[in-house]
């Protein structure tokens, strides 16, 4: 386990990178919705609950009028309209996670609102399949293809949105259908439904992680991407065959073979993340094993996210350690 001066270190980092506005940006200075819960998250689950509460509020606050958010925004202003779709509705995934660390009912009505409108507006991306479109760009146009990690991801949201809709007395039978629907789609992982990105880690453990696929059918996934991807003492590669491994893909895995119940495994890999680790607590986002140097040559807080949240699953300090493995409704 990291011990709690570790925590607090990590939790830090992600704080120094929060703007006065909540807004938690990458290193470029970009924030994106998905990341920036990521980190809300995690700071809720090391005690940070205020950091993460602003975070939360600069969601509500920059969420448009149709229930997205741009792709990104610096300084409060808009670098990307264009929309995706698993950035919109992850928000459910936060404020789910917020009630399970907090059991604050009262904070769940007062985001309702925003997590009903961004969830009806990923529906409008559903294709006639079930599948959602990766985007809306800034045309208002849907993306041509769906993506299985993003789906996966949605999958997730939908789950923990039809929850909160039932704390909101609101239940949305719709929203549960589409679920249902969506990760039947994602567990047959069928080539006509989703785009070719295969080479990606994402697609390969994103299925387990978001919940479509449990038990059995989760550890042969697992077990059959494990060579092309998995670095013995390195990590989790983010790109197949490619010389670098990212501790947040690392530590992704890390929640998906913990939900699959391999304890074991999810440990060994989150111990290789140590060694990527700085002294003031945060996380290089890659290394180039290759030649042993960081690659990129950053410290992201969404790394950092990442490595708290799977501390948390194996290892609980929050009410919230089950979120990736006690998916609503299933």
């Amino acid at each position: 386990m990291l011990t709690s001066t570790e925590i607090a270190a990590t939790g830090q980092a992600i704080a120094r990178a929060q703007q006065p506005d909540g807004a938690i940006p990458w290193p470029d200075g970009h924030t994106d919705a998905w990341d920036h819960t990521e980190c809300a998250m995690a700071l809720n689950a090391c005690g940070l609950r205020a950091a993460a509460r602003r975070a939360f509020t600069w969601l509500i606050m920059t969420q448009r009028r149709d229930g997205s958010w741009p792709r990104s925004t610096i300084n409060g202003a808009v670098a990307d309209p264009a929309a995706e779709a698993h950035h919109a509705a992850y928000i459910a995934v936060g404020i789910w996670h917020d009630y399970l660390v907090s059991g604050d009912e009262a904070f769940v009505l007062d985001t309702w609102t925003a997590v009903r409108a961004a969830i009806d507006w990923t529906l409008g991306l559903r294709t006639p399949r079930g599948t959602i479109a990766w985007e809306r760009d800034a045309a208002g146009r849907p993306g041509s293809f769906a993506l299985l990690s993003g789906c996966a991801s949605i999958y997730q949201a939908l789950r923990c949105a039809v929850a909160l809709g039932k704390l909101a007395d609101e239940p949305r039978p719709d929203w549960e259908e589409a679920a249902d629907r969506l990760g039947a789609l994602v567990a047959a992982a069928a080539a006509e439904d989703f785009a070719d990105k295969s080479r990606f880690a994402m697609d390969w453990y994103y299925p387990v992680l978001g919940g479509a696929v449990r038990g059995e059918a989760a550890r042969d996934r697992l077990a059959r991407g494990w060579n092309g991807f998995v670095v013995p003492g390195w990590g989790c590669r983010c790109v197949e065959k490619e010389p670098w491994v990212t501790v947040a893909e690392s530590c992704e895995l890390v929640l998906a073979l913990e939900a699959s119940g391999q304890r074991r495994a999810a440990e060994e890999t989150f111990w290789t993340a140590a060694r990527h680790r700085l002294t003031d607590g945060s996380y290089w986002t890659g290394w180039q094993f290759a030649n042993d140097q960081p690659f990129p040559a950053d410290q992201s807080s969404w790394t950092a996210a990442a490595v708290l949240l799977a501390h948390d699953a194996l290892y609980p300090m929050s009410g919230g350690s089950g979120i990736f493995r006690d998916v609503p409704g299933l």
